[in-house]
């Protein structure tokens, strides 16, 4: 008959628990593998997978009751510590969707919204394209390798243990989400300064000769000016892309 200690047990539990915590929280979030479209079944068994296959190379785990106050303490900070990793990389694509709802209100294609099951919103046709790209750079350049790469290694810089996290590490995942409004405004600026300058010659125009229907020929200038903009912006947009992906991938690196 095999008998275990208490210690021994928690040993066990705690060795596998935690990290599993940590992994399904990164999972709940991450670009990709978060989304609401993927089965939670899959989630939850990607995430047991994972936690069978690193386990066995984790540094040494206290002991500790996980049904005592401590337990649920170190409980929560992997969660915490999950969450943070997969939203740092997910930052960089709300920022990419960002900047597609905002080319989309300047060109005037406010109007073209679909719902979003990921968001449970209203999205732009342009914020979908953006995304959409992103995604298929995301898979191509093997990120979310590197992704799960990260989450691993994590286990060796911050390990599963009572110590608390401090509250600058609070402050830094925080500031993270201002990457959404600056990479939003970087990815769109060119476009929208072409617009803007073309309101402004639009804006000259009606002064100069006020018989004409500026909301009839407004429009579909802005449009056209827009869809071509975006069509020059299109082949370098790969790089701009590729670069904020690699930021995120830094950032967790870094946290």
């Amino acid at each position: 008959m095999i008998e275990f200690t208490t210690s021994q047990l928690y040993l066990l539990i705690g060795h596998f628990f935690w990290p599993f915590t940590r992994i399904l929280a990164f999972i709940s979030i991450a670009p990709i593998l978060g989304n609401r479209s993927v089965p939670i079944t899959i989630k939850i068994g990607l995430g047991f997978a994972i936690s069978l296959l690193i386990t066995p190379n984790l540094p040494t785990i206290i002991e500790e009751d996980p049904l005592s106050w401590n337990g649920l303490l170190i409980l929560i900070q992997q969660f915490l510590i999950g969450f943070s990793i997969g939203f740092s990389m997910q930052v960089i694509f709300a920022g990419i969707g960002l900047a597609g709802e905002i080319i989309s209100m300047t060109m005037g294609l406010g109007f073209g919204v679909f719902f979003d099951p990921q968001s449970q919103g209203r999205t732009t046709s342009l914020s979908q394209l953006l995304t959409a790209l992103a995604i298929m750079l995301f898979i191509s350049c093997d990120f979310h390798l590197l992704l799960i790469e990260s989450l691993i290694n994590s286990f060796q810089t911050i390990p599963v243990s009572g110590k608390s996290i401090t509250s600058l590490q609070f402050k830094e995942l925080a500031l993270l989400g201002s990457n959404i409004f600056r990479t939003g405004l970087q990815l769109s600026l060119p476009i929208v300064t072409t617009l803007l300058i073309m309101n402004m010659a639009l804006g000259i125009l009606n002064r100069a000769a006020p018989q004409l229907n500026l909301f009839g020929i407004g429009f579909p200038i802005t449009l056209l000016t827009g869809f071509i903009m975006l069509k020059l912006m299109l082949p370098y947009l790969s790089e701009s892309l590729l670069i904020l992906l690699q930021q995120g991938i830094a950032n967790i690196s870094i946290n």
